[in-house]
């Protein structure tokens, strides 16, 4: 009799010990599988990120190389000719364009790979952001009156101090102003607000009435390379790094960048630039932004 119990209480735990094992095996291989094909759509993004970034990077490297190539063909020819043209200076101008253009491309690519590689370094130093506002402003408004736009600056009367390098935050903010001109109709409105913190920091925003993205559109636009492809965006030129070397730069001060859009209603962009050191981050009343001032 206890021979029995004995023997059926081991074929019990024989039992539970092979569905223990069993089950073990079967949450093993299902984790297993769920990583595999985890992996194999993030291999399937960043293959199709890269397929899509080298045909947008050939056409921006073609365009302006043709234009590069095609002047400096027409001013050859003249020189040949020996015949004084009108049209040398405009054609001199287009080649300056488009080695600019050509510069900004490959500038960029540098950015983002010395951001990613972690060997990009800032040159801080102290910066009255009014004055640099008031220079981006000067390069890029005359863009924005041309497509008849409403350019609005609204700044506080006195805007703080700020340890940043200089050229950097120019690149995020014209980046910004540009992104808002560009795919914002003509007639549009462009607004930019910069305000104080309490810590002493600063918040700016670029708000515009444009054509506005989805969530998943805009975290495809902060993918390096990443090209929001909407029937508006196609007609203009970039690589897809402009948000996501905007957004790096503004962390590596210390800041934070976010981006409220809708499609149909515009996009808001937001940054913030901490008074000296990154723990004090401050974005206020970010979604209510866009309504109270687009």
């Amino acid at each position: 009799m206890f021979h029995q119990r004995s023997s059926s209480r081991g074929r019990r735990k024989s039992l539970l010990a092979d569905y223990s094992t069993n089950l073990g095996e079967l949450l093993s291989r299902q984790k297993s599988e769920a990583a595999l094909r985890s992996a194999k759509a993030e291999s399937d993004m960043a293959s199709r990120t890269k397929s899509e970034f080298l045909a947008n990077m050939s056409h921006e490297l073609r365009t302006p190389l043709n234009a590069i190539i095609g002047f400096s063909e027409f001013i050859q020819h003249i020189g040949a000719s020996g015949q004084p043209s009108d049209k040398t200076v405009e054609y001199a101008s287009h080649i300056a364009g488009a080695g600019r253009h050509l510069l900004n491309i490959i500038s960029d690519i540098l950015d983002i790979s010395k951001i990613e590689s972690g060997t990009f370094a800032l040159t801080k130093e102290p910066c009255d952001l009014r004055e640099l506002i008031d220079a981006c402003v000067v390069l890029v408004e005359p863009r924005i009156r041309d497509k008849k736009q409403v350019f609005e600056v609204k700044a506080d009367a006195i805007l703080p101090q700020v340890p940043i390098d200089v050229r950097r935050i120019k690149q995020v903010l014209i980046n910004l102003l540009s992104n808002a001109h560009k795919f914002t109709a003509e007639g549009g409105r462009v607004v930019l607000v910069a305000t104080r913190t309490p810590d002493g920091g600063a918040t700016i925003a670029v708000a515009d009435t444009g054509v506005g993205m989805t969530r998943e559109q805009i975290d495809y636009a902060m993918t390096p390379f990443g090209q929001v492809q909407s029937s508006y965006a196609r007609g203009h030129e970039g690589t897809g790094l402009g948000l996501p070397i905007a957004a790096a730069l503004t962390k590596l001060h210390g800041g934070e960048f976010r981006i409220h859009s809708e499609p149909g209603k515009g996009t808001t962009v937001f940054f913030t630039l901490p008074p000296g050191r990154p723990d004090g981050q401050h974005m206020h009343d970010q979604d209510k932004f866009h309504d109270q001032h687009v």
